[in-house]
Formats: structure tokens, sequence, C-alpha cells
């Protein structure tokens, strides 16, 4: 009778043991994806302030010297 019980006691001791808990992988696709899409916006967003303030008055300024140069 002792192995009987012997092996009640291992099964009960195997049901109460925590199984590894793995992490979900839709939970960090979603967290991954969320950096990638903050990131996408503070470049695209600099892009076009640089392009905004810095280039658009260049090229302004060239084609006015153009078009004034052409009325000449």
């Amino acid at each position: 009778m002792s192995t009987v019980e012997d092996d009640d006691a291992l099964l009960r001791v195997a049901a109460r043991m925590p199984k590894r808990r793995r992490r979900p992988f839709r939970a960090i696709l979603a967290v991954l994806t969320a950096q990638y899409t903050i990131v996408a916006i503070v470049v695209s967003v600099s892009v076009a302030g640089t392009l905004r303030y810095l280039v658009t008055p260049q090229i302004v300024a060239k084609f006015e010297l153009i078009a004034a140069a052409l009325k000449r």
C-alpha cells in the first residue's frame, strides 16, 4: 500500500506545481508595433519640420531669384 500512497502523493504534488507561464506572442508583438509607430511618427515630424523651416525658404528664394531674372 505504501507504493500506491507514494504514487498518489507524487500525483498530487505534480498537480500543484505551477506551470511555466509563457509570454503571449500577441502582447509582445503589440508592444513592438507601438514602439515602431511612435518612432516613425517622431521621425516623420522631425523631417517635416526640417523641410518646412530650412529647405522650403531656400527653394522659394531660388524661384524668386529666377523669376526676377526672367523679368529683366
